[in-house]
């Protein structure tokens, strides 16, 4: 950090350390250093060269802390820690993009769970087999030997407590390891099932999947009355936003007033929509 350099709009106006590499700065520096980023991204305009600069800092300043929630799952070796990385770093900037110094918390206390969410979400989308604990994998190969043996013994599928008195394990716990055995091997969605009336079809043709649309039914029926209780302007403010799709500069244009005075009144008006759709779940 050997420079400092101005950054702002036009009423007001911040003075910012230039930092020669952000993805170098120790983490300790960069929670004290964050704090006066995120002071300056709330009053510069999107979409500004100012704004994308301090954004993109923000963001390499931080990089330690995906590497930190990546850290726990090391296990799973060099190739995917690429992935995983990359992936948290998308937690990251989804962090920045929605954080708010008006929290009055840390951005590493709101950033991690953020990270850790993408993280684990991608584990969910890309894993197929079910993870289960050792002593059922391991009770799941003597099961196959014992239900192999016993079928040959007896000419026919050997029940639950012949079972039991072959592995010296209780019912309960061949059961137990039966289940497991059904997450050894996964099947794809798109694999072809025959027989039907209309010739092969894929397996996710017959698996119903839930309605996410419905969600957002339920949101705006309760977001309604709130928006309808607001005051003129603020209503105003929330369609030229997100709506007409306006930037807070040009809103402040239409109606007077300044972009930081726009910033503040779409804040508190957000703020009060948001504790009132949490108290209504």
């Amino acid at each position: 950090m050997a420079t400092m350099t101005a950054a702002g709009t036009d009423t007001e106006t911040a003075i910012l350390p230039e930092i020669a590499d952000p993805s170098k700065v120790a983490p300790k520096d960069a929670r004290e250093l964050s704090r006066l980023f995120f002071d300056q991204l709330a009053v510069l305009e999107e979409g500004t060269p100012e704004y994308s600069r301090t954004r993109s800092t923000l963001i390499e300043m931080n990089m330690s802390l995906v590497r930190y929630a990546a850290g726990r799952f090391r296990s799973r070796g060099p190739e995917e820690m690429e992935d995983i990385v990359q992936v948290g770093m998308i937690g990251l900037i989804k962090a920045i993009d929605r954080f708010e110094l008006s929290r009055e918390v840390e951005f590493t206390s709101f950033a991690i769970p953020y990270i850790v969410g993408e993280i684990k979400r991608f584990f969910r989308d890309t894993s197929w087999a079910v993870h289960v604990p050792r002593r059922l994998q391991e009770a799941r190969v003597q099961l196959a030997r014992a239900t192999e043996e016993l079928r040959s013994r007896l000419g026919r599928t050997p029940t639950v407590k012949e079972l039991s008195e072959l592995m010296s394990l209780s019912e309960e716990e061949v059961v137990e390891a039966r289940l497991a055995s059904n997450g050894y091997t996964s099947a794809s969605l798109d694999a072809t099932i025959s027989g039907s009336e209309d010739g092969e079809m894929a397996m996710a043709d017959f698996i119903g999947t839930d309605d996410h649309a419905l969600e957002l039914v339920e949101d705006f029926h309760a977001l309604a009355p709130m928006i309808a209780a607001l005051d003129e302007r603020d209503r105003q403010i929330l369609h030229m936003r997100f709506v007409d799709e306006l930037t807070q500069s040009q809103i402040g244009e239409r109606l007077g007033v300044s972009q930081m005075h726009v910033s503040r009144l779409l804040s508190r008006t957000l703020s009060h929509l948001r504790d009132g759709m949490l108290t209504t779940r």
